[in-house]
């Protein structure tokens, strides 16, 4: 028995890294394959990094490019070369911790003259997404028990890998960092909640569960509104007793110390202090005495445990209504406003709101999404494995409403997948994240991972189909039944006979990506521009300039700072109706020297209407009027965009061309100019 277990453990373990090796290299090849990196020189490649990827690299670059790490450290934290008449702590406003710790390495290793640092960086982050498939196979297999959960986990996490991660489409984006070790974290939390659990495993399940959560916590500034989510879950798992309250709340101690060391880390960031997870951990951190009052099996307590969830909801909303209204903070107020509008709650004529909620990432997900994982039987098997565990824990939740203890340990022959508190608790997160994802498609690459470790779990878990069996009342069927193992096979060998080939197409299939326009426009500001030179133009396109070029730019493609935001709707009134005196005055306000016009912004035409930016800018600028259905211009001036490409007066005496090709039109802004009429 010793022997067998090693070789099971062993094997697993073996499996389980090799699958994030393979995954890593997969998509360090597919990379390759679509960029064709080898082949290029710096400034093509840095082009491949579009909108706010390009901002992250950017500064790994001036890290490197520093003296010393403290002094790049130092420019960081006091950065004015990057927004014009702007100094911000790019440390704090960016988290860029992942580029503080990839300068290090990268440094620290030798690695200069091994690795260009462009392939040092994106090699970081391939390896996270190795780690990431890694944690999620473990987490399968320590639910199931069979590591072939874990290999059906990888097979369909890659197969639907357009819906489980972005990395294809930006690198250096924050939850590339930081969703592997959310991962190692849940599958740490899984194996941590288990009731067979030996002392040591529980003590390295715990210290894994705090180093992943603090570190999840310092990647990625949103990390906890998901930990929030991952926290309600462990709420309603300990409100119904399915979970050892001791276990729970030494999480939420983890929770509360993460939020400590990173206020304090982060140059004190508000943003943590006004958080829904505070809020939620204080709450029940006060009401922690009263739920252990009511777990004693009386009558009276069993009542009060709805009025304890309301009680605990309630003062988790007044503590957080009240940290906002003495805790000072500008953080994510733009995201509750945009709750409000995406809710029906409010209506708005606001450009950046309209434009956020235009956004494909914010739009409800799309019938294409369920066809897709319904085509690669993911979603039928986990509709299949959610509702037989909803029905086994809601069987758990009545007998401990009526006052029935859980039994300490759960048998295979029993039938009762819904006592494990692991296994309550996937259900309850995966269904939480899904009502997310329902409501925005960019939440969907936060749930389908964990949809494929649970269906995968479930497809391979013999106490599953011994809990469905038994309900079917099947007495023949055993534990040692075939079925049990040759279904999840089955079922692995149909999906490499169909998607198999598909995956090594797409390595094998040349792809390109070239764009000489900017290419041209990059090289002429590095030949051409003055060092001073301050540009204006679209943010996607100001991040790509500060990247290749190093100029200064008067905006950037960013969303959590309320000034920036404010730029960046001034900066796109060149798109709108417009005197050219009105655009002249907002972009001299910013010190800019240079306009560049995007000829496909300004010549736009997307598949919704209203969901360009010349129509959303003629919306809130007022220059649109509806009546009846119809829509009328309403506004003397032509769109800025076109006028000045005709070089007649005022436009000439405001702005004068100095670079043009197919795509990019670059105007210097006149420094003396006279404003009559």
């Amino acid at each position: 028995m010793l022997i067998q277990r090693f070789a099971k453990l062993f094997f697993g373990c073996l499996a389980a890294v090799t699958s994030g090796m393979m995954y890593a290299v997969y998509l360090s090849t597919y990379h390759e394959r679509k960029f064709w990196f080898s082949s290029r020189q710096e400034l093509e490649r840095e082009i491949t990094f579009q909108g706010d990827s390009a901002i992250y690299y950017s500064f790994y670059k001036e890290l490197l490019k520093a003296p010393s790490f403290e002094r790049g450290v130092y420019e960081l934290t006091h950065n004015n070369k990057t927004v014009s008449l702007k100094t911000i702590n790019a440390v704090q406003q960016m988290t860029l911790y992942p580029e503080l710790i990839a300068s290090v390495l990268y440094q620290a290793s030798g690695s200069e003259e091994v690795i260009e640092p462009v392939y040092f960086y994106i090699g970081i982050v391939f390896g996270l997404q190795g780690i990431y498939v890694t944690a999620l196979f473990v987490t399968s297999w320590v639910m199931s028990g069979t590591w072939l959960a874990g290999m059906l986990t990888v097979a369909w996490f890659i197969i639907n890998r357009t819906d489980t991660t972005r990395i294809d489409y930006s690198i250096p984006s924050r939850e590339n960092w930081a969703l592997p070790y959310f991962a190692c974290q849940v599958a740490a939390l899984t194996g941590y909640l288990k009731k067979t659990l030996n002392c040591s495993a529980e003590k390295f399940c715990y210290l894994l569960v705090s180093a992943s959560t603090y570190t999840f916590m310092m990647m990625w500034e949103y990390s906890h509104y998901l930990l929030f989510v991952q926290a309600v879950s462990l709420f309603l798992l300990d409100s119904f007793a399915l979970a050892q309250t001791e276990k729970v709340h030494e999480v939420y101690k983890i929770y509360l110390f993460s939020l400590f060391l990173g206020y304090l880390l982060q140059f004190e960031n508000s943003a943590l202090l006004v958080s829904p997870l505070l809020s939620l951990i204080a709450a029940l951190m006060l009401s922690k005495c009263l739920q252990m009052n009511m777990k004693k099996g009386t009558f009276m307590s069993r009542l009060l445990k709805i009025m304890y969830i309301y009680l605990v909801l309630t003062i988790t909303v007044t503590l957080n209504f009240l940290l906002k209204m003495f805790v000072p903070h500008k953080e994510n107020e733009h995201l509750l406003k945009f709750i409000e509008v995406k809710l029906g709650l409010n209506t708005t004529k606001n450009f950046t709101m309209n434009w956020l909620l235009c956004q494909e990432s914010l739009q409800a997900p799309s019938q294409d999404f369920f066809l897709r994982l319904t085509q690669s039987s993911l979603l039928p098997f986990y509709i299949l494995v959610l509702i037989i565990c909803l029905f086994s824990v809601t069987q758990v939740i009545f007998r401990r409403i009526c006052g029935e203890p859980l039994k300490e340990t759960v048998k295979l022959e029993d039938g009762r997948i819904g006592e494990r508190p692991e296994i309550v608790y996937h259900v309850i997160h995966t269904i939480l994240l899904g009502c997310l994802a329902m409501c925005l498609e960019g939440m969907k690459y936060l749930w389908t991972p964990y949809v494929c470790m649970l269906a995968a779990f479930g497809v391979c878990s013999p106490e599953l189909w011994m809990t469905l069996f038994k309900w079917l009342r099947l007495k023949a069927v055993t534990v040692h039944n075939p079925f049990l193992l040759t279904f999840p096979t089955i079922i692995g060998f149909s999906l490499w006979k169909e998607f198999f080939p598909r995956i090594m197409s797409e390595l094998s299939e040349l792809q390109e990506f070239y764009d000489p326009d900017t290419v041209e426009l990059m090289t002429w500001i590095k030949r051409q521009a003055p060092v001073a030179a301050v540009f204006a133009g679209s943010p996607q396109l100001m991040g790509v300039i500060k990247l290749c070029t190093g100029w200064m730019v008067s905006s950037l493609p960013l969303y959590n700072d309320d000034d920036l935001l404010k730029r960046n709707e001034n900066i796109y009134q060149i798109y709108s109706k417009r005197s050219a005196e009105d655009i002249y005055k907002i972009l001299t306000s910013y010190k800019a020297n240079f306009l560049v016009i995007e000829d496909s912004i300004c010549n736009e035409v997307g598949p919704v209407r209203g969901c360009r930016v010349k129509d959303l800018l003629d919306i809130a600028n007022g220059h649109v009027v509806c009546e009846e259905g119809d829509s009328y211009a309403d506004s003397k001036y032509g769109r800025f965009c076109h006028e000045i490409k005709m070089n007649y007066s005022p436009y000439v005496n405001y702005f004068t061309r100095v670079y043009w090709n197919r795509s990019y039109f670059v105007y210097k802004i006149n420094t003396v100019i006279s404003f009559q009429s």
